[in-house]
């Protein structure tokens, strides 16, 4: 699990809606240059298109090792208008990474200029790009990216970056950037550690009854799993067996008394109680024959936005090749992915049934098992953000890729902070 998530302690406005994202300027810059010929300290001008006077920088920072100490001049040979260009024309910042030697894929074309192979297999090189990054007070992170630029360093040097200043230059820039995203969390408003143990402290006697079976049932199951895979047991029946022996001994462990004997207004309630559980289960199963496979049974909104977000991630993921083959389940990416799944399925077992009866706030008889699936779908949330947090700390992915998909998870996770408390307020 990543060490740190962002906090809440400011708002949105001093960042702007618009800053979450990178200022890509690539495709309308004309031409540029960047001056690093006084150690520590970026200056430069880029010309865009479609605006008349220059954007000036003036960073702190220098670039890595191969353009540290130069005069460099670069040219886009075909630049375009694609849009009203926000830039502010005075850059004040810090420098993020700026080399001519960042290795990026390039998709193969055809004579036409269209990608070669199928949509998620386009035939691709390696190529080497000048990318130019910087974090501006106006704007956020800027980015300058291009394998198709004209770059030339106009002269020698008048100073020379050791293996160790680079270190320390690329160090300084993984601080700039983390103080860029310290920035975006605060824009999202998550829950700090504490704040998000409160969150899950239960409101009622429901809930807490919930809390505390559904913990129960984890470690029963925890037991009866590790006792077959010590047995090397996968009949069915005898996990039926095996489930009540545990069962019995956790209720001894825990001196819990032994289940008295129903009374028989107990065993008519009890009775009454299933045949209803029966009769709409075999409702349900009548409505979805009905209606057939190519209709299934309603979903709540949020489920399929949720089931929508965690496919879309994992083709998304899968097609980058931002995962090496072999790596761990705990790799940060696939953490994320698995986050929104597994939040996708609490959220169906708490919400599917509910958009059926067309009940909400559910009756006091489901809510308490209604607020355990909510909670825990919020827990997988929190663990798909951690996982792009680390992402971030390592620079895995693309940067825009995890900005827009956290903030697609955080607006996943405040709806079901909000359903939890429509919850909870029902019980009060």
């Amino acid at each position: 699990m990543p060490a740190s998530r962002m906090r809440d302690k400011s708002a949105l406005a001093r960042f702007g809606k618009e800053e979450s994202m990178a200022h890509r300027i690539c495709r309308e810059l004309i031409r540029g240059e960047i001056d690093n010929r006084a150690e520590g300290r970026v200056t430069g001008t880029l010309w865009l298109a479609g605006r008349e006077e220059p954007v000036q920088l003036r960073l702190k920072g220098n670039p890595w090792r191969d353009l540290a100490g130069c005069l460099v001049r670069f040219t886009n040979p075909n630049p375009v208008v694609e849009r009203a260009c926000s830039l502010a024309e005075q850059q004040e910042g810090v420098v993020g990474d700026m080399t001519a030697s960042r290795k990026v894929r390039i998709l193969q074309e055809d004579s036409t200029g269209q990608p070669l192979g199928a949509a998620m297999h386009q035939e691709q090189h390696w190529a080497a790009a000048f990318y130019l990054e910087w974090f501006s007070e106006q704007n956020g992170r800027v980015v300058v990216e291009s394998a198709d630029y004209r770059v030339e360093i106009e002269e020698a040097p008048t100073w020379s970056m050791s293996p160790a200043q680079e270190e320390a230059q690329r160090q300084a820039n993984e601080a700039a950037m983390q103080s860029f995203m310290e920035r975006l969390g605060d824009a999202l408003h998550l829950p700090d550690t504490e704040a998000e143990e409160a969150q899950d402290r239960p409101t009622s006697q429901v809930e807490a009854e919930a809390d505390a079976e559904a913990a129960r049932m984890n470690l029963l199951l925890d037991r009866v799993m590790a006792r077959m895979e010590r047995e090397g047991i996968d009949d069915g029946e005898e996990y039926e067996r095996i489930y009540r022996e545990e069962r019995e001994k956790l209720r001894i462990e825990r001196g819990e008394p032994a289940p008295e004997p129903l009374t028989p207004e107990q065993e008519a309630e009890q009775a009454r109680w299933i045949e209803e559980m029966n009769a709409a289960a075999e409702e349900a199963l009548r409505e979805y024959e009905e209606k057939g496979d190519e209709d299934e049974l309603p979903s709540h909104p949020l489920v399929d936005h949720c089931q929508d977000l965690g496919i879309r991630m994992y083709h998304e993921v899968k097609a980058s090749g931002w995962v090496p083959e072999g790596a761990p389940d705990e790799h940060p990416l696939r953490e994320a992915v698995y986050g929104v799944e597994f939040a996708s399925a609490k959220l169906a077992g708490a919400l599917s049934g509910i958009v059926r009866r067309e009940e909400w706030p559910p009756d006091p008889l489901f809510a308490g098992d209604t607020l355990v699936r909510l909670k825990k779908a919020r827990t997988y949330l929190r663990d798909a953000i951690a996982g792009l947090d680390a992402a971030d700390e390592q620079r895995l992915a693309d940067f825009d890729w995890r900005v827009a998909r956290r903030a697609e998870v955080a607006a996943i996770l405040r709806q079901v902070e909000t359903l939890i408390a429509e919850v909870r307020e029902s019980l009060e």
